[in-house]
């Protein structure tokens, strides 16, 4: 794919750090003309893994830095269809934006237990946390320290969890499985959920079915957890139903090349684009991932083939029942770690795994370390 001939005006559809980061590349490679981003919350872009971290246990503030960008800013507009003939996106209040270059990063939005026609903020139901509004109304409604059951033990539920019982809430997770044993592996995903336990947390195996409201979880099994407050921690759904008449989806699924780039003058990063890694292409939702793909989808915009290719190396970090894990590599890491640091995997620790393909992955676990050096030490040159 050539790069665009006389890209005069980019439209960045999703305001999260895909988009505020795309549109700062865009301008750093000399990028100078009309620059719109679309966002469908009405608040700025802020940081999201902070909504299960700090802002759940002490209040703390997930703004952004003040973007670099210069672009004008659409907020509380969803892009509602995209007409790649025309060269347009269609938004919900009627107005059609024109464009010469489209970065797409929609992002996704959290599965629901309930399905797509639940209510958002239903009091006596189900809870999702995905966007800031999500994070004031769990933090109010934990502050009466009710009764919850979390369901979905991946990072996110377990944030969640460890925030409710850290400020005094009885907690139940429904594990389907190991908790995080898919995202971090065996050896890490027993030292977590030990750590867990010890703090007073109820782990319950099994599959929930559906909410039974207005306080029950009903599971694959018949029965039946009951609580003040049911959290959902199931996963997220990529945010590309706008796109279902562009031709540019399969099944749903947009997929990027080495470069984001879907078409010539459109490219795709963050939640919302499978791209290719090591390990097949597929989404990889971190915070991290989104940065590196929008750095390089903005320059093949601009430079098409000229444009260098992603070369992810991911950074994984979370905060949970005193633990304080940063990870680069490709997670999840089987068998022993080799111990540079420390010698027991709750901390203060360093530990490495090296896959079969010799690639490496270095874990820090309530031990300070810059990432440059965590990744060297991941590449056994630290």
């Amino acid at each position: 794919m050539n790069r665009i001939e006389d890209c005069r005006r980019i439209l960045v559809v999703g305001n999260g750090i895909a988009g505020q980061t795309a549109c700062d590349s865009l301008r750093a490679a000399g990028f100078d003309g009309s620059l719109t981003i679309v966002g469908d919350e009405p608040r700025t872009a802020y940081s999201r893994p902070a909504l299960s971290k700090a802002l759940l246990v002490d209040g703390g503030s997930p703004e952004l830095a003040p973007p670099l960008h210069r672009a004008t800013e659409l907020l509380g507009m969803a892009a509602v269809g995209l007409d790649v003939e025309s060269r347009r996106v269609h938004l919900d209040d009627g107005t059609d934006l024109p464009y010469d270059g489209l970065v797409i990063a929609s992002g996704s939005r959290a599965r629901r237990l309930g399905g797509p026609e639940s209510t958002e903020k239903t009091e006596s139901t189900e809870l999702t946390l995905r966007t800031l509004g999500d994070a004031w109304v769990l933090r109010e409604r934990l502050a009466a320290q009710p009764s919850v059951v979390v369901v979905g033990a991946g990072p996110l539920g377990m944030e969640i969890a460890s925030a409710a019982l850290s400020v005094g809430c009885e907690v139940t997770v429904v594990a389907d499985g190991r908790p995080m044993l898919s995202h971090l592996g065996p050896h890490l995903s027993d030292a977590f959920t030990a750590t867990a336990i010890a703090q007073g947390l109820t782990i319950v195996d099994g599959s929930a079915a559906r909410i039974d409201a207005p306080r029950g979880v009903i599971l694959r099994d018949g029965s039946r957890i009951e609580a003040d407050l049911i959290v959902t921690a199931i996963g997220d759904i990529p945010n590309t139903e706008w796109l279902a008449t562009s031709a540019l989806t399969t099944d749903g699924r947009l997929e990027a090349d080495s470069r984001g780039r879907i078409r010539p003058n459109i490219v795709a990063a963050g939640d919302v684009a499978a791209i290719p890694t090591r390990c097949g292409v597929r989404r990889i939702p971190l915070w991290s991932s989104a940065i590196e793909q929008a750095k390089v989808a903005a320059v093949a915009l601009l430079s098409g083939d000229d444009a260098p290719e992603l070369d992810l190396d991911p950074y994984f970090w979370t905060e949970q029942f005193g633990l304080n894990l940063k990870a680069t590599g490709h997670l999840p890491v089987s068998g022993e770690p080799e111990f540079l640091v420390g010698e027991r995997p709750e901390g203060p620790s360093v530990m490495r795994w090296t896959h079969d393909d010799g690639q490496g992955v270095a874990v820090a676990v309530n031990h300070r370390i810059a990432i440059p050096r965590l990744r060297r030490m991941a590449s056994a040159t630290g």
